[in-house]
């Protein structure tokens, strides 16, 4: 079942559709460099012609480099899709850099911050926040559809600040986009300049980022996919939509490229020092000492005794997905333009799992 951002759990049944998808075209078998070509190309020509997916790229960098980089349909390289509650990973970057920095207190109340909004009883923090335990509710009925037009990230708080909490802060996980709404308040409060300024200076500048964009109606955006829905069986433009009611969580575009480069970044110290590294990929706990298996967005998991992390993302008309291989030095992304495509951690190992061999044996080690 999808969670609340519809993001899907290895299956085991896709497992072993994958490794008989590779088994019965002897993709192991080519010479080494046609296994990093040709290999991914079946998964993501799967995948599009499965779904019926107008517009899907994928890349994948091992070690900072890029290894394979392929788009179909009407995807190119340089097409900008909604890449959704991926967007909550940029705000958590930003967010980890200016604790890094000593100008965020991950455990002060939110007032200090932004003082405007209004007390809960008991404090939230921006550390809360960024693990999905501060209490702060998800959308309401009709709400993820959004077509009012927010100026401000302050703005758009007006939706839910009023709203009660859904549980004492710290003693439940409940996954929010409003949440990280609030977060991106805070980041502005603590940086002392608006939301997209600390966005701009703290991720995309740093790492070029250069197609990496808000998805605001308003403004001419050049490579801006086309953004279509599936139903029945038949694929339909999507309903338009405003997404500037949740910029820190779910309104950027994107593409294959600048999301594996941003995955990448969190795998050697630079972009993150290593302590900040470290306390993004720890589990969070409730208050009762449970682990909630995400860190500061990050999902943490184990895929066949490898660990890994990783988010996907929704938004009308755009699915995307990023995967990281710590153990092999991987960064995997894909990006598409159909809304709640079925695209995962299943689809991210099969898709850079080629480059996770030795040189001396090309096969991938899931199917050896």
């Amino acid at each position: 079942m999808p969670d609340a951002d519809g993001e899907v759990g290895v299956g085991v049944s896709r497992l072993h559709w994958l490794r008989g998808y590779m088994r019965r075209r002897d993709l192991w078998l080519l010479p080494l460099a046609g296994v990093l070509g040709r290999a991914q190309t079946g998964v993501l020509a799967a995948l599009a012609a499965a779904q019926k997916i107008p517009g899907l790229g994928g890349t994948v960098e091992r070690n900072g480099k890029v290894v394979y980089a392929e788009a179909f349909g009407e995807a190119t390289g340089a097409t900008r899709f909604r890449i959704g509650s991926l967007s909550k990973l940029l705000t958590a970057a930003a967010a980890a850099r200016l604790y890094q920095r000593g100008m965020l207190d991950l455990d002060a109340p939110v007032q200090t911050y932004a003082p405007w909004f209004p007390d809960k009883g008991a404090p939230i923090s921006a550390r809360q926040l960024l693990g999905h335990l501060a209490g702060i509710r998800h959308y309401g009925g009709g709400e993820y559809v959004n077509r009012t037009h927010y100026r401000t990230v302050r703005e758009s708080l007006r939706i839910f600040e009023d709203s009660p909490l859904v549980a004492p802060p710290g003693t439940k996980y409940a996954y929010s986009s409003y949440g990280y709404n609030l977060l991106g308040a805070v980041l502005e409060g603590a940086a002392k300049r608006d939301y997209l300024t600390v966005i701009q200076r703290e991720v995309l500048d740093p790492l070029k980022m250069k197609s990496t964009v808000v998805d605001d109606p308003s403004r001419q955006v050049d490579g801006r996919s086309r953004f279509y829905d599936s139903q029945n069986g038949r694929i339909e433009e999507s309903p338009a939509v405003d997404l500037t009611d949740r910029l820190p969580s779910g309104g950027f575009l994107s593409t294959a490229g600048d999301l594996a480069r941003f995955g990448a970044a969190h795998l050697t110290d630079g972009f993150l020092k290593s302590a900040t590294r470290a306390l993004v990929f720890t589990s969070q706990k409730t208050t009762d000492g449970k682990e909630t298996g995400v860190g500061f967005g990050w999902r943490l998991a184990s895929i066949a005794g490898e660990r890994v992390y990783h988010h996907g993302g929704d938004a009308m008309g755009g699915r995307a997905f990023l995967l990281l291989r710590p153990q092999h030095g991987i960064a995997a992304a894909t990006v598409c333009n159909l809304s709640f495509a079925r695209i995962a951690e299943t689809e991210l190992m099969a898709l850079s799992e080629p480059f996770a061999g030795d040189d001396h044996d090309p096969r991938p080690q899931w199917i050896r």
